[in-house]
C-alpha cells in the first residue's frame, strides 16, 4: 500500500468491484489530501475514504463501528458511512463510502462569528465527552496515542526542545514539566483526537459539521483542548475555555499537547504551518 498509488483510477475499479450501483459516478480527489486517509468524491452526495499506509488501517473498522453509534448524541453532523469496502487483489485494507457533508474547511472559509464558532465547537466537544464509552477504543496506535498518557512523548519532545533558544527553550521545558505532572486520573471519555481547523467544516459563515475522527479513542480528553492556541483569540478564546468546562490540570496537559505540536511544526513543516507553529509558541511562552 503506498499513497502514490491511491488515485482515481483506483477508487472507480474499487467502486465498480464492490458497489456496482455507484460505478460510473464521477471521481475527484478531495484537495488539499490529508495524511492519514486520501478521500476522493463519489458523485455529488458520496466520498471514498482509504488509509494512505499500514499504521492508518485499523482507523478505518474505528470509524466504521463507532461513528454510527455516536452520531446520534451530537450536535453537528459527523460522516455518515454508507458502505464499507472490504480487502481485496485491488487495495488490501478496508475502505469507506460515507456521505458528503457540504461546507469548506475552516482552514479557507470565512467564520462570520469565532465567539459563536467557539461555542459551537465547545458544545461538540462537550457532547461527544457525554457518549457512553462501553467497549470504545482505548488509546494507541490506532489514535496516534492521542486520549493516552503524555510521557508516550516524552523522550521526542527532549529530543526537539533544541529547537528553541535560551529562557524560551526553558520555559517550554517547564510547561511540558507541568504537563506531566498534572496526572489524568479519569474518567476515560470520548475524544476526537485532532481538532484541527481542516476538520471543521463550515457554511454561511458556521460551523455545521466535524470530520475525520481517526484519531478518536476512549481516554484523556486533554488534546482536544488544542484549539485555544491554534486558532481562538480574544472573546472566543475565553468563550471556548468556559464553554469545554475542564479543570486546570487537564489544561496543563492540554499545553503539552500544544507544545509538541507546536515544537514538530516549527521546523518540519511548510512555511505557512511554521508560521502557526511560531505564534502557538508565543501564545503559550507568554502564558496564554
Amino acid at each position: 500500500m503506498e499513497a502514490a498509488s491511491i488515485d482515481e483510477a483506483l477508487v472507480e475499479r474499487l467502486v465498480a468491484e464492490q458497489f456496482p450501483e455507484w460505478a460510473g459516478r464521477e471521481i475527484r480527489a478531495v484537495e488539499p489530501g490529508g495524511n492519514d486517509h486520501r478521500t476522493f468524491r463519489l458523485g455529488p452526495e458520496l466520498t471514498v475514504r482509504l488509509p494512505s499506509a499500514p499504521g492508518y488501517v485499523p482507523q478505518v473498522t474505528k470509524e466504521q463501528t463507532w461513528l454510527p453509534r455516536l452520531a446520534p448524541g451530537l450536535p453537528l453532523p459527523i460522516p455518515a458511512l454508507r458502505g464499507a469496502g472490504l480487502p481485496s487483489r485491488l487495495f488490501p485494507a478496508p475502505w469507506s463510502v460515507y456521505g458528503w457533508l457540504k461546507g469548506e474547511p475552516a482552514t479557507v472559509a470565512t467564520v462570520e462569528e469565532q465567539v459563536r464558532f467557539a461555542a459551537d465547537l465547545a458544545g461538540f466537544l462537550v457532547a461527544l465527552r457525554a457518549a457512553d464509552t462501553t467497549g470504545g477504543p482505548q488509546p494507541g496506535l490506532h489514535s496516534a496515542f492521542r486520549g493516552g498518557p503524555l510521557e508516550h512523548w516524552d523522550d521526542e519532545v527532549g529530543d526537539i526542545l533544541h529547537r528553541v533558544h535560551g529562557r524560551e527553550r526553558d520555559h517550554a521545558a517547564g510547561i511540558w514539566r507541568d504537563a506531566l505532572a498534572a496526572t489524568f486520573t479519569g474518567p476515560p471519555v470520548w475524544l476526537h483526537g485532532d481538532v484541527a481547523q481542516g476538520n471543521l467544516l463550515v457554511r454561511d459563515g458556521v460551523l455545521t459539521a466535524v470530520i475525520d475522527f481517526g484519531c478518536s479513542a476512549v481516554g484523556d480528553p486533554a488534546c482536544d483542548t488544542v484549539p485555544v492556541w491554534t486558532f481562538f483569540d480574544g472573546a472566543a478564546r475565553e468563550t471556548f475555555r468556559r464553554e469545554l468546562a475542564l479543570d486546570d490540570a487537564t489544561w496543563a496537559r492540554g499545553r503539552g499537547w500544544a507544545i509538541w505540536k507546536a515544537l514538530i511544526m516549527i521546523t518540519n513543516k511548510p512555511p505557512e504551518q511554521r508560521a502557526l507553529a511560531r505564534r502557538v509558541l508565543d501564545g503559550l511562552l507568554s502564558g496564554v
